[in-house]
């Protein structure tokens, strides 16, 4: 489910709307009715530690420099199973301020009412509890709540592309398992594939998520999140969200990140 570290939309450390994704998809809507090596054939310029200790200062910066921007999305949502199918449609502008608010606008919504109310507002609502400084330590990609091992180097003309799994040191539901590619220019996460690791309901059978991110003024923001989530009552629920219309409106200082692939070999 994102169909997401540092600040939840702030940068790439984080999978936007991750956490709200798995721990509110569903619920209440429900409730109602290996680590790997890298292949021997393509050495990486840098070991999985370095890549590690690179992402997290550079998240750690373009943090602290975004001080705000707005946002246009689109949310989608496709439930099918008992008591029967529904879908809905939102679309929100989002504004964020530094250091931590957000303040969401509802353009237009259609379809299912429940799943509206039920599913998408909570999900605007989740993100803003989850933005808050102690949340965003728990969850944050970082040595303290993951390990990480290279799995694969793609090689590129600017840097190529670390593949690396994720397995989180706690199994909690608020954490993820799976694999992140890492720009090897700017140390920011590009894609994001996984599951929780921890199942946050008994109605949720499982959950796939995968959220891609773009480059916008050197700040890595997320550009699609999908999620398709299996419930035991034999349903599916199929979550889109998709960023558009990025405008930053304010920066603080910040050091570009072209010298950043140079550090820590």
């Amino acid at each position: 489910m994102a169909p997401a570290p540092i600040a939840l939309s702030r940068n790439a450390n984080h999978p936007p709307s991750w956490l709200i994704i798995i721990t509110v998809l569903l619920c209440p809507f429900l409730c109602g009715i290996a680590r790997g090596q890298a292949p021997p054939d393509r050495l990486p310029p840098l070991q999985a530690g370095q890549v590690v200790e690179n992402l997290v200062r550079m998240n750690l910066q373009r943090a602290q420099a975004l001080q705000a921007y707005e946002s246009t999305r689109i949310y989608r949502l496709e439930y099918k199973g008992f008591p029967g199918g529904r879908s809905a449609e939102m679309v929100v502008n989002m504004k964020y301020r530094a250091p931590g608010t957000k303040e969401f606008e509802i353009v237009s919504q259609s379809g299912s009412k429940m799943l509206i109310d039920r599913v998408l507002k909570k999900l605007m609502e989740g993100e803003k509890d989850a933005i808050d400084g102690d949340n965003q330590k728990r969850i944050a990609v970082n040595q303290e709540n993951y390990e990480f091992a290279l799995v694969a180097y793609e090689p590129g003309p600017r840097g190529g592309l670390y593949v690396l799994s994720v397995e989180p040191r706690t199994r909690n539901k608020y954490l993820f398992q799976g694999k992140i590619w890492v720009d090897g220019r700017q140390f920011a996460i590009v894609r994001m594939e996984g599951g929780p690791a921890k199942n946050p309901s008994f109605w949720i059978k499982g959950t796939q998520i995968e959220t891609r991110y773009i480059n916008v003024n050197d700040f890595w923001l997320p550009a699609h999140n999908h999620s398709f989530t299996s419930v035991r009552l034999g349903g599916h629920a199929d979550l889109s969200i998709e960023y558009k219309d990025y405008r930053i409106t304010a920066v603080g200082p910040f050091n570009k990140v072209s010298a950043a692939s140079d550090s820590g070999r």
